[in-house]
């Protein structure tokens, strides 16, 4: 073999949005890290829209603060727009999201690993992972594969003469670097495999201009993993001096900006307005008259792309009766000219795109400084992991990100941070001499603790056959999963285990204890004749708590503060908190009625070797999907997709 490194207790593979988090997770938890990026300059590069957060998505970066990590750090650091959206619905389906610096951004990830104690970086490229065997089988059908043919460019795992599952021991770099290690983390983005299409052309690149990482792909499928191949692309963008912003619609920001991070309490940075443009029958004509150009419809790419995110060629054939489209003008950094047109992705020929892009109004004499292109990459079916995000072929081994099959800096993010605090409690279990994985307590989420539960019991449960976007519809308790309750969900378990300061810990006991202050009062204080007298809105309420008033949408929040001078003790946020939990506590206790229910069906665990074939009243398709996912309770086994009821109580008469 050649030369080996220093011994890592983790190595992360990747430094995006996943690989991150992933690696500050282990090395706050006091893990020696090592990260391996192919091109340490693009650490934390936001490759395509130049934004965090959004609906569902910036629930997970709140989270993902609340959990010790550093997106929403990052995000408050870099923005240069703030929207809060959905401010016109309910709390439950409210986001923030913002418009960040990409340079900037990218800038202060670098910084945050290379200052951060136990944490080394190395540009190479991860070539194969190293196993030995255990003495632990293999968990029963652990290759987790949907029926053939259903995963988009689908690669079968090899099939293993040994029945023993096998324990990472290093990763191999192409420059034939071995690295002794404990645990490794998989967080390659659109690197593995990755694939780039501008109309006839193409080429091995995981981003334009950036090398794919070739092998790795091999190396899993070797241990027995099954891969496919999935789909995603990128608009042009265009130099802003070049367009005419007059003819564009102004989008202005929030001017009160909510920071990211529960430790930030204001964020102080210059914001701009973006803006918004629309197609034109034009733009479509020359579209339609070149679609057969483009990869997507050639048949040159076979992964499928997110479907909720089309390509413009995709939109223009998809919905031939729309008349328009409606374009993003987004700026990408105060540093640099350029803007990214979101909503107005291609993989045309660049000539196309030019022609296209300067039917918009304002962009007559556009100049793109670097086309639209799609990119096609491998991933590792996810219902091949447990939900530590631990593989179950080989101990020690974690994935998180676009590997699993999902889309988006927050869902990369949010996955990087579990699978970073799983390797790290593996690897503080595990010692060199270990023969057999290292047995440890993995931390996991629930689907009704956060986002980010939701997601990964998605990803491990029902697999994926397109890119994984979050969404509020996919969370069942999401008003218990709002944006600003993730401090309450989830703070003190990171401070449990070490990922957490003190300060973030007492600040919470703070706030749950200001705010129990505060309702109390509510429910205490009487609205008066005198009260009425000052603000008839209260007649009807006259006799009433303040709390009781407060279940009217029709009285705000700011008509309780004027008549309750009291209150001004408290903060904004105090206020709001206190606000909305008195406010939707109906719909919370149904919802927590719900959660108990849903408990008691996640503590029926079903055995870890339950034989399938031997339970009698299943369907043939039925124990395909079982024996696919092999779940660990009867809860996860009702979420399936195509198990019935019936099915359920089949199993619960058979596992007891």
């Amino acid at each position: 073999m050649s030369g080996f490194y220093d011994f890592y207790d983790v190595a992360v593979v990747g430094a995006g949005h996943a690989g991150i988090e992933a690696a500050l997770a282990c090395a706050r938890m006091g893990l020696k890290t090592l990260v391996v990026t192919q091109t340490i300059e693009s650490i934390g590069r936001l490759s395509c829209n130049p934004s965090i957060g959004g609906i569902a998505k910036g629930n997970i970066v709140r989270e993902i603060d609340a959990l010790g990590g550093e997106m929403a750090k990052l995000t408050d650091a870099s923005l240069i727009q703030f929207r809060l959206l959905n401010k016109s619905k309910g709390p439950a389906v409210r986001a923030p999201r913002a418009q960040a610096d990409k340079i900037v951004y990218s800038g202060l990830a670098r910084k945050a690993l290379e200052s951060e104690p136990n944490l080394s970086t190395l540009m190479d490229t991860v070539t194969d992972i190293v196993t030995a065997e255990s003495s632990t089988p293999l968990p029963p059908h652990s290759e987790g594969s949907a029926e053939e043919g259903t995963i988009p460019g689908e690669k079968r795992g090899e099939t293993l003469g040994a029945a023993m599952r096998l324990k990472i021991t290093g990763i191999v770099t192409e420059r034939g670097r071995v690295v002794p290690v404990r645990a490794v983390v998989l967080t390659t983005g659109t690197f593995l495999g990755g694939r780039i299409f501008i109309g006839e052309y193409d080429a091995p690149c995981g981003r334009l201009g950036e090398a794919a990482a070739q092998g790795l792909t091999e190396s899993l499928r070797k241990l027995g993993f099954t891969t496919g191949r999935l789909k995603t692309g990128t608009p042009p963008r265009v130099l802003k001096k070049t367009v005419d912003f007059s003819k564009l619609d102004v989008q202005e920001g929030d001017a009160d900006v909510i920071p990211f991070s529960y430790d930030n309490t204001s964020v102080d940075r210059p914001l701009v307005p973006c803006h918004i443009v629309y197609t034109n029958g034009e733009t479509h004509r020359i579209i339609r008259d070149n679609v057969h150009r483009s990869p997507l419809f050639s048949g040159k790419i076979l992964g499928i792309g997110p479907r909720y995110c089309p390509s413009i060629e995709d939109k223009v054939v998809r919905f031939a009766d729309r008349e328009r489209h409606q374009i993003f003008v987004e700026p990408e950094s105060l540093e640099t000219d350029e803007i990214y047109l979101n909503g107005f992705s291609s993989s045309l020929p660049e000539s196309v795109q030019d022609a296209f892009l300067r039917t918009l109004p304002g962009f007559e004499n556009a100049v793109p400084s670097r086309p639209g292109y799609a990119v096609e990459y491998d991933y590792v079916e996810p219902t091949q992991l447990f939900s530590s995000l631990e593989t179950k072929r080989v101990a020690g081994l974690f994935n998180a990100g676009q590997i699993n099959g999902t889309s988006g800096y927050e869902e990369a993010g949010g996955q990087g941070i579990i699978a970073g605090i799983n390797a790290a409690l593996y690897a503080r279990a595990c010692s060199s001499s270990n023969a057999c994985p290292a047995a440890y307590e993995p931390f996991t989420l629930r689907r009704d603790e956060a986002y980010i539960g939701v997601m990964i019991d998605d990803l491990i449960t029902q697999g994926v056959d397109e890119p994984y976007r979050m969404f509020t519809a996919r969370a069942e308790y999401r008003l218990k999963l709002r944006h600003d309750t993730a401090d309450e969900r989830l703070t003190e378990r990171a401070y449990r285990i070490g990922l957490q300061k003190q300060s973030s810990f007492t600040r919470l006991q703070e706030k749950l204890v200001q705010r129990g202050e505060l309702i109390k009062h509510w429910r205490e204080l009487k609205i008066t004749g005198s009260i009425v007298e000052a603000e008839p809105a209260l007649q009807c309420h006259l006799g009433k708590s303040f709390a009781d008033a407060l279940h009217d949408p029709l009285i705000p929040l700011e008509l309780i503060c004027r008549c309750d001078p009291a209150s001004a003790q408290y903060s904004e946020a105090i206020k709001n908190s206190a606000e909305l939990e008195i406010r939707y506590e109906h719909y919370i206790i149904a919802q927590d009625k719900r959660i108990d229910k849903m408990k008691k069906m996640e503590t029926s665990r079903i055995p870890p070797n339950f034989n399938y074939d031997a339970v009698s009243g299943l369907s043939t398709e039925s124990l395909a999907r079982l024996k696919r996912v092999m779940p660990t309770t009867i809860g996860q086994a009702s979420r399936i997709p195509g198990i019935r009821p019936s099915d359920i109580m089949v199993l619960m008469v058979a596992i007891k």
